[in-house]
């Protein structure tokens, strides 16, 4: 009970990770499953980083990633700028790969794969979808790579960014949720999390924050 009590309140020595989700995606893209396509961020995204930005000004960063995409790597820099650090991208940091439904809207995926849709609701963890991922896919390509990055940052604070499905498996895995309930996180443009690492267990500090922890809209 004693060091259950030290964690929460974080007095015990922890490994840090902020992660945070990429901005405002370009308009017209802002309500479709782009997953791997390579769409940049918004001039509201840029600036919702750059106020991310000023808030971390402060905070002791060891590192700084993201995934290998645009809408994350601009964020990614604009984090690193002002400190003496170079932002590394990483392809395992990638949103789920939507596959044939890339580029989609929820509205055209119904209409277009119907059963497909339904099959995944009924098996959220383990479906497929059709040429891409299922969240277990993810999970098996990300978890690995975030284990490495805890090794290298141990008992540091390090930075990623990335998308908010990928962010939601963290996030699960961290809470010990099944991927089942993975959409009862919320992960708003430009959100932070913050997550404390120990070695038996893992403690959530902030869901889906925004600047100044505030929720994002």
């Amino acid at each position: 009970m004693r060091l259950q009590a030290q964690r929460a309140k974080g007095s015990l020595t922890a490994t840090r990770l902020y992660l945070v989700r990429h901005g405002r995606v370009a308009e017209g893209h802002t309500d479709r499953y782009h997953g791997h396509n390579d769409i940049g961020l918004s001039p509201q995204g840029v600036r919702q980083f750059e106020d991310l930005a000023a808030q971390l000004a402060a905070t002791p960063l060891q590192g700084v990633y993201s995934s290998d995409l645009t809408r994350t790597i601009k964020g990614a820099a604009l984090i690193s700028r002002g400190r003496d650090l170079k932002p590394q991208a990483i392809p395992e940091f990638r949103e789920v790969n939507f596959g044939s439904w890339e580029g989609l809207t929820f509205a055209e995926i119904m209409a277009q794969y119907p059963a497909e849709l339904e099959e995944r609701f009924q098996d959220l963890a383990n479906f497929r979808i059709p040429g891409g991922e299922s969240l277990k896919d993810v999970k098996a390509r990300a978890l690995p790579k975030l284990q490495e990055l805890l090794t290298r940052h141990a008992n540091e604070a390090f930075l990623l960014v990335a998308h908010a499905g990928l962010n939601r498996v963290i996030l699960s895995e961290a809470m010990g949720l099944d991927l089942s309930r993975l959409f009862r996180l919320d992960q708003n443009y430009g959100c932070l999390n913050i997550i404390d690492y120990f070695p038996d267990l893992a403690v959530v500090r902030l869901l889906n924050g925004g600047v100044n922890g505030a929720a994002a809209g």
